[in-house]
């Protein structure tokens, strides 16, 4: 009998990066998440939903999280041989 090796489509750096990937993501959905009221429910605090972190940093974060899942999924692995 021959013994085969398995190849794996991904290397241990790949899923490094995925795994930044996803933290990358994580912290996106964090920054988006909050805005309750503190007091009172039913009132709307503007200043608190229309944040600079939540508009913009947030879904910049999570865009980025996926542009590094996708490189992470389409790079290559290094062979030995």
């Amino acid at each position: 009998m021959s013994t085969t090796k398995e190849v794996s489509m991904f290397d241990k750096e790949n899923y490094k990066w995925m795994l930044i990937g996803i933290v990358v993501i994580a912290i996106g959905m964090f920054l988006l998440s909050g805005g309750k009221s503190n007091n009172d429910p039913t009132v709307f605090d503007k200043s608190a939903v229309y944040s600079t972190t939540r508009i913009t940093i947030a879904p910049i974060l999570i865009l980025a999280g996926l542009v590094i899942e996708v490189i992470a999924i389409f790079k290559k692995p290094k062979r030995n041989r």
